[in-house]
């Protein structure tokens, strides 16, 4: 009986916690996966994104409408994917290269993060149809 509760009490509690941060200070901006902040922020642009980009390909093209929202998506996108790649560098550069190759990843994916922001805001405010008509454009066929 003594020994079932030994091994019932060994099952139930955890052994390894992991901590996202890599070092003791206080984290970098450029650390966007640090913290329950970053984790929630996270998780609502993906509840956002799952919802709103479909919303976006039903509303009707041009306008203030179209432009806001097709901003407002870069925006959302732009950030989602620099926070998750961040979890990715968390995740994957100590282990396949080395602690010291974080931060200048992290920089590398902050500069990425902003071309892309830029090159969908670019597309969002242009007069060729934003968002849209940039992915519609890919189905068209090429006039000889």
């Amino acid at each position: 009986m003594l020994s079932t509760r030994i091994i019932a009490s060994k099952i139930a509690t955890p052994t390894v916690t992991t901590r996202r941060c890599l070092s003791s200070s206080k984290p970098s901006i450029l650390a966007g996966d640090s913290g329950p902040l970053a984790t929630h922020a996270y998780h609502t642009m993906s509840t956002v994104l799952m919802g709103a980009t479909p919303l976006y390909f039903l509303l009707p093209s041009g306008g203030f409408v179209d432009k806001a929202f097709g901003s407002f998506l870069a925006v959302t996108i732009a950030g989602h994917s620099w926070v998750g790649m961040n979890y990715v560098i968390t995740d994957y550069v100590p282990k396949f290269f080395s602690k010291s190759w974080v931060g200048p990843a992290r920089i590398v994916n902050a500069g990425v993060g902003v071309v892309t922001l830029l090159g969908l805001g670019a597309i969002a405010f242009n007069d060729q149809g934003g968002l849209k008509g940039c992915l519609a454009a890919l189905w068209k066929k090429k006039k000889d």
